[in-house]
């Protein structure tokens, strides 16, 4: 990921947009991370028959392009189905600003790259109101500087340092451990050792 997200902005205000609405269950049938982006925000972006539904941010423009979403609050929660995150990527989505995240969602998205930028309400709202101007706007998140400038206005926002480091590199947990992996084929050898020296006792 960029040390800069930069994008359109499209206000999202609902409260406690779970797991399921961001990703329905009858999307949830691939084995793969392929195709899941139709499936994102489906019953907010489609009707019964398939039709995009025109009162819907994401299809409206200027904001049927947005890469940023400011979003209500307890953003995420639900269960921990990894494919809501797999499919906002997929439709574009690089970051959601919001006052918060749920905990699973929160990993879910440092470990695919979706930067979730947390700031206060007061933030939030200002930064939804120019999300929703006519013509929409541009926002950059600075993930190094942790801040967010949108128009003549910069604001801090808040991130855990390992999460900051993650998205700068581009890891995550897994990732990290393949620093180690030495290491653990040292202790793995030496345990194996000491087992078969304690069986032939």
């Amino acid at each position: 990921m960029p040390k800069v997200v930069t994008g359109k902005a499209a206000p999202l205000p609902l409260a406690n947009v779970d797991t399921d609405m961001i990703m329905p269950k009858r999307f949830l049938i691939t084995i793969t991370r392929e195709g899941l982006a139709d499936g994102t925000f489906a019953d907010l972006r489609f009707d019964e028959a398939g039709k995009q539904r025109r009162d819907f941010i994401l299809n409206k423009k200027p904001w049927s392009q947005a890469t940023i979403l400011i979003v209500g609050d307890n953003f995420g929660c639900g269960s921990s189905r990894e494919h809501a995150v797999w499919g906002m990527r997929q439709l574009g989505i690089e970051a959601c600003i919001g006052t918060g995240f749920a905990g699973i969602f929160f990993d879910n998205a440092r470990k695919n790259a979706l930067a979730l930028p947390v700031v206060s309400a007061e933030d939030r709202d200002a930064l939804l109101q120019l999300a929703g101007t006519e013509n929409g706007i541009e926002m950059s998140i600075d993930i190094e500087h942790r801040n967010i400038t949108a128009g003549d206005i910069t604001l801090p926002f808040q991130m855990d340092d390992a999460t900051q480091a993650a998205l700068i590199r581009g890891g995550d947990e897994t990732l990290d451990t393949l620093k180690y992996a030495e290491a653990i084929r040292a202790f793995e050898t030496k345990l194996s050792d000491s087992m078969r020296v304690s069986v032939l006792k």
